[in-house]
């Protein structure tokens, strides 16, 4: 069984891969795909008698999408660039894996899934913009990818994106409400052969208590006073919003592009932020306001439906040092006290934590993978594994300074492990979420099997000669 469940893992995860920079979209008449490749391939001069040289050729043909060989061998190359490893990855499911992705999107367009131009516009716009910010200069990202124009790259980041999106979408339709009872959970683990039982590795339960440095309302005002004059400046000097968040923002996510982002209701930003955001007009400033980060002002540029490009300017309060030490000396007071038996570290979390997401359920924290509070070893943050591997039980960490890698004000926090679990066979009581997320998956792998069954019956597919002999998880080669 751990062998079936590494193998079903590795479909489900394989099957849901996203796409890279690897897709070419055509529309094309029922013909077969020997005329589609003759049609790529030079003609023979018949003066000069060259030699027939062939650019590329049509590996197979979904619906209203031919893929290209060259597709095939960028998408590898582009797996590689991202870190992926492709020891496993062969030519035919590679080929196997495209041509899944081609069915959902031309069955997406079957079934009236709509992706708006505008969403798949500022999808593109996104990634242009996180490329440029990586690699330096709009040259270089041309460079990079072998594109002539902007418009060249815009173009083919355009059917890139839209496939994906039309892909993802039609996934989401055919296992998005697709749930296991807790009667299929236990008839799936019922099922599995007890010398097959699934094994999961050590775990750690962890707790914490966080002291976040009081900032100084003087400090704060600083601040908002600062942001205002900005403000002013924009709106009654003509001064430019983006060369004032170049200068004087501290978000590193968009300082560098004058505060640029875009983003909808959906785009995980903090409550905060977004409620300010979509209360203003298109040109509109907004007045200081605070989140976790620190004081922000917002400037929407454009509204488009649903969605907001904006600008805005972060700036956080100074922090004295004398706060800074006053947080450590106050959870070295709490720990001091849990120790003696004043109270329990989850009284204290209780009563003194400044991380709202965790006091009231005594400072436990959870997995952000699956909300269990289980770390399992082998899978845990790296940070956080450094700061409680040397923890026996009982024990508590010494207040550990920690900066907050979102960019907020850095905080003091105190560290237990709460509950310990060695490497064991899959129990159903103690293990039932794992066991769980094992059903769903097999469900929605049995799920979208029935649909690419049905589906690959009723649409046109063309495979190239060469590919037919692959051995395709799917009846690709209809009989």
């Amino acid at each position: 069984m751990r062998k079936r469940n590494k193998n079903l893992l590795g479909l489900i995860l394989f099957g849901f891969m996203v796409i890279g920079l690897t897709a070419q979209e055509e529309n094309i008449e029922e013909s077969p795909v020997e005329a589609l490749e003759a049609e790529m391939t030079p003609k023979t001069d018949t003066v000069n008698n060259f030699k027939k040289i062939k650019l590329d050729g049509i590996a197979a043909v979904v619906g209203d999408y031919v893929i290209l060989d060259s597709d095939i061998e960028k998408t590898l190359i582009d797996l590689r660039s991202q870190g992926a490893s492709t020891e496993d990855i062969t030519h035919c499911s590679l080929l196997g894996k495209l041509m899944e992705d081609r069915l959902y999107a031309h069955q997406a367009v079957q079934d009236s899934i709509l992706v708006s131009d505008d969403e798949v516009n500022a999808t593109s716009d996104r990634q242009i913009q996180q490329l440029v910010q990586q690699v330096g200069s709009m040259d270089k990202v041309l460079e990079f990818y072998k594109k002539e124009t902007v418009e060249d790259f815009r173009e083919e980041l355009y059917t890139i994106n839209k496939l994906r999106m039309l892909s993802e979408k039609m996934q989401q339709k055919i296992v998005g409400e697709i749930e296991v009872t807790p009667e299929e959970v236990r008839r799936f683990f019922k099922n599995i052969p007890e010398d097959q039982k699934p094994v999961f590795g050590a775990e750690l339960e962890i707790s914490q208590i966080v002291k976040t440095p009081e900032i100084p309302e003087e400090e704060k005002q600083k601040v908002i006073n600062k942001l205002q004059e900005i403000k002013a400046d924009v709106e009654d000097n003509d001064a430019s919003f983006s060369v004032k968040a170049i200068l004087y923002s501290q978000d590193p996510g968009s300082k560098s592009k004058g505060g640029f982002y875009s983003m909808t209701r959906q785009t995980p930003f903090v409550k905060e932020f977004k409620d300010v955001a979509f209360s203003l007009q298109e040109g509109e400033i907004s007045e200081p306001f605070e989140t976790t980060f620190g004081y922000h002002i917002i400037f929407i540029e454009k509204i488009r439906g649903q969605e907001l490009d904006l600008r805005h300017i972060l700036i956080q309060p100074e922090i004295p040092q004398a706060a800074v030490d006053d947080a450590k000396i106050e959870l070295d007071t709490i720990r001091k006290h849990i120790i003696e038996g004043k109270y329990t570290f989850a009284e204290a979390a209780l009563n003194f934590s400044d991380e709202k997401e965790t006091k009231n359920d005594g400072g436990l924290l959870r997995n952000p993978i699956n909300f269990d509070s289980r770390f399992e070893l082998t899978k845990m943050d790296p940070t956080l594994y450094n700061q409680v591997r040397n923890l026996k039980d009982e024990e508590i960490s010494y207040p550990l300074l920690e900066p907050d890698t979102r960019g907020g004000p850095p905080k003091y926090k105190i560290l237990k492990v709460t509950n310990r679990y060695d490497e064991h066979e899959a129990d159903f009581a103690k293990d039932y979420l794992k066991i769980q997320e094992l059903a769903l998956r097999e469900k929605q792998y049995n799920a979208i099997k029935e649909w690419m069954d049905d589906h690959i019956v009723d649409t046109y597919v063309s495979i190239n000669d060469a590919n037919k002999s692959c051995d395709f998880a799917n009846n690709w080669v209809k009989k």
